[in-house]
Formats: C-alpha cells, sequence, structure tokens
C-alpha cells in the first residue's frame, strides 16, 4: 500500500486522528461540498426537465418534422397532397415512428358577446393527441374523423375564459373564405398546457370541417407532421424525407417545405439553449464556493498538524510526501462530501418528481410545478467537481515546505 494513503486513511478514520483534527473545520469543508454538489444536482435535473417537458409540448402540437405547401409556410392555405404512396414511403423510414395530417384554417370564435382570434386546427382519429389529453381541466376529446363532422371543437381554458364558455356551450366561428363562412361547434373539452404561445391561439376539431371550409378534397392536407423515436438524428431523418418528398413534389406538381420543429419555433428553441449558460454559470460559482471551503479546511488542518509534520520532516519525510498525504486526506473529505451531496439531491429530485411538492408560476414557466429530469451529465458533473477541489488543494498544501521540524515538533 501507498505509505502517504496509509497515514492519511489512518489519520481519517481513527478516532485520535478524528479528535485531533479540529472538527467544525472538517465538518464545514466536507458539508460546503456536499452543498455544492446539492446545488449542481438540482440545477442540472431542473434544468433538463425544463428543457424536456417545453420540447415535448412543442412536439405534441406539431411533431418533429413537418411536410407543408411552401406558401403554407406562411399563410398555412397552399394545400398539400398526401397520396398513399407518400404515406408509405414515409412511413418505411427507420426514424419515423408516427405520421398524421392536419388541416388548418384562422377564424374568429364568438360567444356570449365575446371573440377571439384562432386558429383552428383539424385532425382525425390517428392524429396523437395525447398531449391535450394529458392536460385537459373539463369535458372529454372526441372521436375526430375525416368523414364526417363533429360539431365539436376543444379550447384553451385561456380561449375559454375570454369567451366565457364553458363544456357543452354552443359557438360560432367565422371564416373569410370567398365571403364569410360559419361554422356552429359545441365546445367538448377545454385543455390548459401552460404552453401560451400555443394556447392563445389553437382550438382542435375534425379534419372534415376544416377540408369543407377551404373546399380541399379527402387527400388534401395543410401539413403532414412527422414524429421520430431518436431526436438526435434530427437532420439525417429529415433528409431521408426531402428525398421522399422530392418524388410525390414531382408527382403532384407541388413544391413543398420540409421545416423542423426547430425552424418553426425558432425564438423558443435559443431560449431554451440560453438556459444552458446558466446552468454553466451556477455551476462554476457551485466548484468555487466548494473549493474555498477545502482550501480553508485544509490550512486548519495543516496548521493543527503542524506537530506530526514536523515529527515526519525530521525522520525524512520529503514536503512532496507529506503534502500527498494532506490531499489524500482532503480526497476523502471531498469524497465523503460529494456522496452525501448526492444522495440528498437526488432524494430531494425524486421527491419532486413523484409528488410535485415545489410549485411555480405557469404564465413565467409554462408549468405549474418545478420540472425534473435525470441525466447521464451528473455522473461527469461529480467527477469534474472532485478533480477541480482537489487539484486547487495543490496550491495551499505547498505550506507544508515552510513548516520548520524543529519548531512544529515544540508546537501544541
Amino acid at each position: 500500500m501507498n505509505l502517504e494513503f496509509f497515514i492519511a486513511q489512518r489519520l481519517y478514520g481513527t478516532r485520535k486522528g478524528a479528535h485531533r483534527i479540529s472538527r467544525p473545520a472538517v465538518a464545514i469543508a466536507m458539508w460546503g461540498v456536499a452543498i455544492g454538489a446539492v446545488i449542481m444536482i438540482a440545477s442540472i435535473c431542473i434544468i433538463v426537465g425544463f428543457k424536456q417537458q417545453v420540447r415535448e409540448k412543442m412536439f405534441g402540437f406539431g411533431g418533429h418534422i413537418q411536410i407543408m405547401g411552401y406558401n403554407s409556410f406562411n399563410s398555412a392555405e397552399a394545400p398539400l397532397t398526401a397520396d398513399s404512396t407518400l404515406l408509405a414511403e414515409l412511413n418505411a423510414i427507420e426514424n419515423v415512428t408516427h405520421i398524421q395530417q392536419y388541416t388548418q384554417k384562422q377564424g374568429l370564435i364568438v360567444a356570449n358577446d365575446e371573440y377571439e382570434g384562432v386558429v383552428i386546427k383539424g385532425v382525425c382519429s390517428d392524429y396523437d393527441l395525447s398531449l391535450i389529453e394529458s392536460h385537459l381541466v373539463d369535458g372529454e376529446i372526441p372521436c375526430f374523423n375525416d368523414t364526417l363532422p363533429s360539431n365539436s371543437i376543444v379550447i384553451s381554458q385561456a380561449m375559454a375564459a375570454k369567451l366565457k364558455a364553458g363544456i357543452g356551450d354552443r359557438i360560432n366561428i367565422y371564416f373569410l373564405d370567398k365571403g364569410i363562412r360559419a361554422r356552429k361547434q359545441t365546445v367538448a373539452a377545454i385543455y390548459n398546457t401552460h404552453l401560451t404561445e400555443f394556447d392563445n391561439i389553437i382550438a382542435f376539431t375534425d379534419i372534415y370541417t376544416t377540408r369543407s371550409i377551404h373546399d380541399w378534397e379527402s387527400n388534401e392536407s395543410s401539413a403532414i407532421e412527422i414524429h421520430i423515436g431518436d431526436y438526435s438524428r434530427l437532420e439525417q431523418t429529415r433528409d431521408e424525407i426531402k428525398e421522399v418528398a422530392a418524388r410525390a413534389a414531382d408527382r403532384n406538381d407541388e413544391t413543398l417545405s420540409i421545416p423542423t420543429i426547430e425552424e418553426l419555433n425558432m425564438h423558443m428553441f435559443e431560449w431554451l439553449e440560453l438556459l444552458d449558460q446558466t446552468v454553466w454559470l451556477i455551476l462554476i460559482l457551485v466548484v468555487c464556493i466548494a473549493a474555498f471551503t477545502m482550501v480553508s479546511g485544509l490550512l486548519i488542518i495543516i496548521l493543527e498538524k503542524s506537530n506530526l509534520i514536523g515529527i515526519l520532516k525530521a525522520i525524512g519525510a520529503k514536503d512532496v510526501s507529506i503534502r500527498r498525504i494532506f490531499i489524500y486526506y482532503a480526497c476523502f473529505i471531498i469524497g465523503k462530501g460529494i456522496i452525501f451531496g448526492n444522495i440528498i439531491g437526488l432524494a430531494l429530485c425524486y421527491l419532486q418528481q413523484q409528488f410535485k411538492i415545489v410549485a411555480i408560476d405557469p404564465d413565467m414557466y409554462y408549468m405549474d410545478r418545478v420540472p425534473i429530469g435525470f441525466s447521464w451529465l451528473l455522473v461527469p458533473m461529480n467527477i469534474a467537481m472532485f478533480i477541480i477541489s482537489v487539484a486547487v488543494l495543490v496550491l495551499p498544501s505547498m505550506f507544508i515546505s515552510r513548516i520548520e521540524p524543529t519548531r512544529a515538533i515544540k508546537f501544541e
């Protein structure tokens, strides 16, 4: 066994060593590291959870990739011909997990002498409305299809509040298309995802109704939404979809656009990327504080063990060897602090994930509870925290070389 490691282990592990070394200094150093680890874990888990939930909500409203008529990229009025060949080729792409069509139309909802601008999104039975179902406030989502009008509509809680409408109320929707067209709909469900950019404008009805407003055929839609399995392969999958879409455009004499969800909601994704910079700033501050407490603790330990340092020097131990003893000793403290910090931090994050204890303002953060998402980044961040905390101790450990054996042995 390494001699320096053995001495450090005996100093740390024996009751005598624990008694001689200042307990407050060791405790402060250890809990400083532990608190730093707790803050690090909480910061990473909250940011990861926040980004995951916001992204999942955006994916629920628009998929990962869309195929749409070129003009509809701006106006949503140019139809896309979704023939069976196109749908079959899209389904054959390896990373594609689900495809769905929708037709949308801008309109004006009027109820109880109140009115609200809205984008009516027409969907059918194969459309994934799991996001809306998981955020229903009242009612049930009706069975939408593409052959018969449902005469039902799903609106957000924000819309319902502005229109003073509830479940079962009849509302009028007016569309400006070759004159003014109107449709009567019954409020079947009310949702609230807290993603205000979408909640404030999007309502859902059957695709048959929106196609009839456009006077489109049964195989024409505003766009095809595509969900993928591996998000890291977003651009690669888009390139494969482009090849399929190019053949469909040639067949149907159309010009198609294939934007990703990141391009359609660029400001949201740029904002999410800024959160990473905030996390790094927090982590740097946490590591600096933990390192400072360890430096202070190590200097106190060296001063209190100056008698031992003098004896070791007197019997021929070199300064480098003695420094290693105290750095090893500090490693035990840092390691214990990180372990305690991980236990506390992970436990708190798990409790928040399971029981949603801490609430936040949904108008500010797009959700009503602090989100938690565990990530493999916790492992390298713990390792990095340990290495940095140990590395900064090299400089204060040089103080050992200034201790003279004759004075240190007499020092009590």
